[in-house]
């Protein structure tokens, strides 16, 4: 007569197992973020549907006022409202955030794809070419771009995007020598198949695996930089509502309307954390994945 053990999930009504179950592949934390960059990405879609008030809107009648029921993020030194402004400038932030990330990944991926498939001599210059890039901070290239070409949303996004490039190309050009030396690939390399083909379906795929999780980590570090750069006066020209904007635009009055720095802050480092625990899962899942293949 066999015995078992009934456990609190065991117990637990059909509805609730499944709950308990999906949360235990996928932790809670995971859903909290998707929740959360789902209404960053409304607010960047559709800010209409999330705004209180006008973001442009002045009333001088209503200056740094603090967060209130009325207005609940307070307001601004001209009387706009602050929580409408965030919303409407998470679509700058976030284009930002996404071009950013994309041309960095590009850049990357050319550099990196074509350091590891080629030889030692073109190898060996862009790999000094991204340690040359490397010795610069990714603020100082940015900086660099942005004052010479001026500041609008197009050189903010180039200027982040080629700052964060030497990193990841870096990283690529490890995966794909990693790769390159598999053996599957020496396999396929003894079964005489041509270069190109194992190229197409054995390096590329299999050493561009992890960049799912380095685009999502990506956009949250790209806004961080972008927002960096509006600090210090090189990010979008006011009335902009962009995030780092704000911060800009607020830093005058800190010691009198807190407010103008901690809700812009706030929206970049929610998004960010977000983006980043999404992109934790996904880089741990695919890690899981290639383990145990």
């Amino acid at each position: 007569m066999s015995s078992s053990v009934l456990t609190s999930r065991d117990l637990a009504p059909p509805l609730l197992r499944g709950a308990l179950t999906l949360s235990g592949s996928v932790p809670l934390r995971v859903y909290a973020a998707g929740a959360v960059v789902f209404v960053f990405l409304l607010a960047a879609v559709a800010p209409e549907l999330l705004q209180t008030h006008s973001a442009f809107k002045v009333d001088l009648n209503a200056t740094l006022q603090p967060p209130s029921l009325a207005h609940l993020f307070g307001t601004d030194q001209a009387g706009r409202d602050l929580y409408s402004r965030v919303v409407k400038g998470a679509g700058q932030s976030l284009t930002i955030g996404v071009g950013a990330t994309v041309l960095s990944m590009t850049l990357a991926i050319l550099l990196g794809v074509t350091a590891g498939l080629s030889g030692r001599l073109v190898d060996g210059a862009i790999s000094r070419l991204l340690d040359t890039l490397f010795a610069f901070p990714t603020l100082f290239l940015a900086l660099l771009f942005v004052t010479v070409f001026g500041t609008t949303v197009t050189t903010q996004i180039v200027a982040v995007g080629i700052g964060t490039a030497p990193g990841y190309a870096r990283m690529i050009r490890g995966q794909v020598l990693a790769v390159r030396g598999a053996p599957y690939v020496e396999a396929a390399k003894a079964l005489g198949h041509p270069f190109g083909r194992i190229v197409r379906q054995h390096i590329f795929p299999n050493a561009m695996r992890p960049l799912v999780a380095m685009l999502t980590l990506g956009v949250g570090q790209a806004i961080i930089w972008a927002s960096g750069l509006a600090f210090l006066g090189l990010g979008v020209a006011p009335p902009s509502p962009e995030w780092g904007a704000l911060l800009d635009a607020g830093r005058n009055y800190i010691a009198r309307a807190w407010w103008l720095e901690v809700m812009p802050g706030l929206a970049i480092v929610t998004f960010a954390l977000s983006v980043t625990v999404i992109g934790r899962h996904l880089q741990d899942r695919l890690e899981g994945k290639v383990q145990a293949s």
